[in-house]
Parts: C-alpha cells; structure tokens; sequence
C-alpha cells in the first residue's frame, strides 16, 4: 500500500491530497528513509511523520483499502511521540 493512502486510511492525516504533499515535503520517513508519496508500507514497518514541532512514530500493523472510523487505530500502534526542539540536528525534516 502506499504511504500516502495509509497516512488517510488509517486517519493519521484527514485527507490523502494532504498525506501526499506532507511526503512530498520530506515529513514522513518509514523505517528511517525519507518515504515519497508512492513508497510502499508494510506490515511491522515504522512510520515517522513531522506534524508542525511534533515528531510521531507509528508501527503498521495491518493494512486496510478502507476503514470505519472506529477501526482506524487499529491500523497502527504509536510508537513514541516528541516534540521537535530547534537545535535538536533534525534540519533534514524541516
């Protein structure tokens, strides 16, 4: 599945127009590497995404084409959440 469309399906990002322009950007990383919009996801791979000075980290767990809004959180499992500080040597997400 590509990145983009389990950033939506799993409602981690609302929209996939906008998942797509947060790849795009180099704000999402999967296992590490900077991901693009057509990356694909696998199951047990770790997504990272930059949401304004917030750092989340997800781990797949399953994959879905759609999902009920109830059953969206059990596509992945948060990992770890930070927050960004300025002079953290994290300029290659900015």
């Amino acid at each position: 599945m590509r990145v983009d469309k389990f950033l939506k399906v799993s409602r981690l990002i609302k929209r996939r127009t906008v998942a797509k322009d947060v790849s795009e950007q180099g704000r999402v990383l999967i296992n590490g590497r900077e991901a693009k919009p057509s990356s694909a996801v696998k199951v047990g791979d770790e997504i990272t995404v930059q949401f304004g000075q917030k750092l989340v980290t997800v781990r797949v767990e399953r994959l879905a084409e759609s999902t009920r809004k109830e059953e969206a959180s059990s596509l992945f499992t948060v990992v770890k959440e930070e927050p960004i500080a300025r002079d953290n040597g994290l300029d290659f997400l900015s």
